[in-house]
This record gives structure tokens, C-alpha cells and sequence, in this order.
């Protein structure tokens, strides 16, 4: 064991995109600083942020139904929607400077332009869709929304999906151009090899062990290195950032802020095109809306991916349910996760939501044909030999006691929890997840870096021109941010 521990500024423990964000910040504010990052995996974004484990959508709700909601009177609440644009654009600044500033690669090596088009069905749903348009277009943020019923229209925008589809059968979209596929695990690695040229240690195949605070204020990190070496770094400040395992980490440091808090893994699954002539004909993120008793981040979509510079197309999620809380963890993971502060409120969570539990055990038994009848309400004409199924990423959903009572599941945003002087932090929950991933980093260091916000913030505007700034007032701000990132990332 090696007894005289390095001292860092930062720990960063895992290289998924929320630690390859908040360290090229860091590094860019404070380049000074010494940061650490230890990984357990062999490469970088490999987990959640990699490219098969999500469906790569620039989450902006332009096409996300379960964003917008429709009030008792008629009207549609369009404030979660403008939220989670907002917070994306922040992602797009931050990318086109990294991009204009060479230092990251080529735009094309990770985000690609494509429609994103929300579709339904039946006359109330149309009915919806159409009031959402007509609420919607009329903001800033979402400045050329198109809406159709007619059939034509509807074929030039999705011909594969109006293929052989009835024509008794009432059908509408909406679609705006200004959508993204984002490879998130091309992206991740690409920070992380930048951070790796500014002298930034990554260590993988390190696997951390224990948080634990020392008197002197220090954190102390106890990382385990191939099968025997046992190693100990302290910092300053420390960033779990570590996908599902960021949960049984956090309960190591034992801080307050830890108690209480749960997690209940969920696995995706998705059926993938493997016929050319197929893919060929779909160019666009297609959304429909939330199925009844699914939980609000399962809405169905079919998409066209930019993945290694080839086209693919993919229809989900399905859901899976597995006890690791990593693709690549263990199966006690769920059990080890409950300790005696939390015993409560997890089974608060599943007395609470046993519809959730008859949903993914429906899910779970679903056959090929029955994935098959799904797909077709989205593409009537598809064929069992061109699909497979694939195994998407986990996903762990916080569970956690609030104003709504013991065990609520935080379905519809990811989750910070710090400690009271800011020394340490911890990223849990999923969605939108790394679509905001800039948006929550520069939250966290608002947090936990206060004493240095007045020096940083003409760098964070330099990088972020809308930092600070609330879009929604400024319409002449967004036309400017939006020709600028389409630009620089090569979006047209």
C-alpha cells in the first residue's frame, strides 16, 4: 500500500461525460490546478455516455412530448420544455468554443444535424399536437416548428413511417430542423484526451475503493490498482461522477447530505436496423408520446444515428431491469445500495409505485412479436428479419424523500447532492442527462466554488455567451447563439 498519498486540487472519479465536462471547465478556469481522474473501465465514456448505451438525442424538447403538458383548461405548459432547451444551448455554446478553440476535433466526429419531429396518433392526440405547435412556435427558443395533418407532407418529412399506413387513420407532426445526434461517447473521449495533452492525470483500470474526510479538511480517496496495489490520494475537492456507482460511493464519504437517498436501476433495451435499403430511408429523431403506465422517461422514438460516420436506425426503449447499477457492475449492487437510512424511503418507493413494477415486469416478458407490434405503430411496414435487440445503457433513478412524501422517484432531472462546505459533490439520476451535462457542471461550480465565481465569469462568458443571461428575454441573443453554434459545429 502506498503510504505517502499524492494531493491533488480535484479528484474527478469517472470518465463519463458529466467528469470530461466539469474538468475541461475547470482546466479552462483554472488551469493551474492539479486534477486527478480515475476510471475503472480501460478507455474513456464507456458506460452511459457511450455511444450504444444511449439514443444520442440532444435532448432540447423540440420533439419531447412529455416536456409540454396539458392543463385542465386547455392550455399548454410549455415551462419544463423552455427549461431544458435553454440548458442545452449552454451544451452548444460550450461545444463551438471547444471547437473554434482546436480543442477538441472535428464537430462532425460528434454531433450531426438532423430533424427532430414529434408524431401521433388518433384525433385527441392530434388535437394535443396541434395546440403544442401553435404554443410552442410562437417562443423564441423554438423559432421554426412546422406543423402537419396532411398525409403528403407527412410522407416527404417520415416516408418509411407513412409507408403503408391507413389512410382512415388520423396522424399529425411537428417538426423543426434545428434537432442533433450527439455522440456522447466520441465527445467524452475527445475532453478526455484534451485533458490528457494539458498535463491532467487519467488513470484507468483504477478502481476507488473508499471517500473518507480527514481531520485536516482533506479528502482522502483509497483507489485500487490491477488486483493488489492499493493507493491513497487526497484533494480538495472531489467529483463523483461515476454513472450508478456515483450512489454507493457517495454513502462511503458518510456525509449527511448521503442519507436517505436510494437508487433503482434500469436497464434499456432496443431494437436495432441491420438492412441498409431500410436505414437509408429515415433522417430524423422521431417522438411519439409517453404510453400509458410508463414511466415518464419511456417515450417511444425512432431514430436515425450518426455513429463512426455511419448511418444506423433504432426503435425504444424497451425496459430491462438488472441489480447492477453499471453495465459492467455487480449484481449486488441493488442490495449493497441499502443501508439503514434508507431502508425507509426504498420501500416507501415500492409501495408508491407498483404500477412502475407491473410495467417493467410487462416489459420484461415482452417476445420479439410483441417488440415487433410496437415498431409498427411507427413503421407499419417493418420486417422481424431487420430488426434485433440490442442492450442499451443503466440507468439508476434517485429515489428520494421530499415534499411529496417518503421514496418519490426523481424521473425528469439529474440530481447534485453536495456537502455543506462544497468540498465534495455527487452526480446521480439520468435525464436529460448528458444533453445538460454543461448546464450541470456549471451549476456545481457555482456551488461549490463560490469564493471563485467573480474571477471566472468573464472566462465562463467568453465560453458561454448566454451564461448568466435568460434566452426566453432575449430573442436577438438566440438568433445570434444559434447561427454562431450551427456554424462552428457544422449543424447546417
Amino acid at each position: 500500500m502506498n503510504n505517502k498519498p499524492s494531493t491533488s486540487d480535484v479528484i474527478l472519479i469517472g470518465t463519463g461525460i458529466m467528469s470530461a465536462t466539469l474538468g475541461v471547465l475547470l482546466k479552462e478556469l483554472a488551469p493551474e490546478w492539479k486534477i486527478t481522474v480515475f476510471e475503472q473501465l480501460d478507455e474513456a465514456g464507456k458506460e452511459s455516455s457511450n455511444e450504444r448505451n444511449n439514443s444520442g438525442t440532444g435532448h432540447a424538447a423540440l420533439c419531447e412530448m412529455n416536456y409540454t403538458i396539458e392543463q385542465p383548461d386547455g392550455t399548454i405548459d410549455m415551462e419544463a420544455a423552455i427549461r431544458i432547451n435553454e440548458r442545452f444551448q449552454l451544451s452548444r455554446q460550450f461545444w463551438a468554443h471547444l471547437v473554434d478553440q482546436k480543442l477538441i476535433g472535428e464537430p462532425r466526429n460528434f454531433i450531426t444535424g438532423l430533424p427532430h419531429i414529434s408524431f401521433v396518433k388518433g384525433k385527441k392526440n392530434v388535437a394535443f399536437l396541434k395546440k403544442r405547435f401553435e404554443t410552442m412556435s410562437k417562443h423564441p427558443l423554438f423559432n421554426g416548428m412546422e406543423y402537419s395533418d396532411d398525409p403528403s407532407m407527412l410522407k416527404e418529412w417520415f416516408p418509411l413511417m407513412m409507408k403503408d399506413r391507413s389512410t382512415n387513420e388520423a396522424v399529425a407532426g411537428a417538426k423543426i430542423d434545428d434537432g442533433t445526434d450527439v455522440n456522447y461517447g466520441a465527445l467524452t473521449r475527445a475532453m478526455c484526451d484534451y485533458l490528457e495533452k494539458e498535463n491532467v492525470n487519467i488513470n484507468y483500470n483504477h478502481n476507488v475503493k473508499d471517500i473518507k474526510r480527514r481531520k485536516d479538511g482533506l479528502w482522502e480517496v483509497t483507489v485500487q490498482k490491477g488486483e493488489e496495489v492499493i493507493e491513497t490520494h487526497t484533494a480538495k475537492f472531489v467529483f463523483i461522477g461515476a454513472g450508478g456507482k456515483s450512489l454507493p460511493l457517495l454513502q462511503k464519504t458518510q456525509i449527511p447530505e448521503s442519507k436517505h437517498i436510494g437508487g433503482f436501476p434500469i436497464s434499456g433495451q432496443y431494437l436495432e436496423c441491420n438492412n441498409p435499403e431500410v436505414i437509408k430511408q429515415h433522417h430524423a429523431k422521431v417522438y411519439g408520446k409517453n404510453p400509458d403506465g410508463a414511466p415518464l422517461l419511456v417515450v417511444p422514438h425512432l431514430d436515425s444515428r450518426t455513429i463512426n460516420g455511419k448511418q444506423t436506425l433504432i426503435f425504444g426503449p424497451f425496459a430491462g431491469f438488472s441489480p447492477k447499477f453499471l453495465k459492467t457492475g455487480s449484481n449486488m449492487d441493488l442490495f449493497g445500495s441499502v443501508k439503514s437510512h434508507n431502508l425507509i424511503t426504498m420501500m416507501a418507493a415500492g409501495a408508491k409505485n407498483l404500477s412502475l413494477l407491473q410495467y417493467l415486469i410487462q416489459q420484461l416478458r415482452l417476445t420479439k412479436k410483441e417488440r415487433m407490434k410496437e415498431l409498427r405503430e411507427f413503421f407499419p411496414d417493418a420486417k422481424d428479419e431487420d430488426w434485433e435487440l440490442k442492450v442499451g445503457g443503466q440507468r439508476v433513478q434517485v429515489i428520494k424523500d421530499t415534499d411529496k412524501g417518503k421514496g418519490t422517484i426523481q424521473f425528469s432531472d439529474t440530481e447534485v447532492v453536495r456537502c455543506k462546505d462544497g468540498s465534495l459533490a455527487a452526480l446521480l439520476g439520468g435525464s436529460p442527462g448528458a444533453s445538460t451535462s454543461v448546464s450541470d457542471m456549471i451549476r456545481l461550480i457555482e456551488n461549490c466554488f463560490p469564493e471563485q465565481l467573480d474571477v471566472w465569469k468573464p472566462k465562463l462568458k467568453e465560453m458561454i455567451p448566454s451564461y448568466g443571461e435568460k434566452l426566453t428575454d432575449k430573442p436577438e441573443l438566440v438568433d445570434k447563439i444559434q447561427s454562431w453554434t450551427m456554424e462552428s459545429l457544422d449543424l447546417k
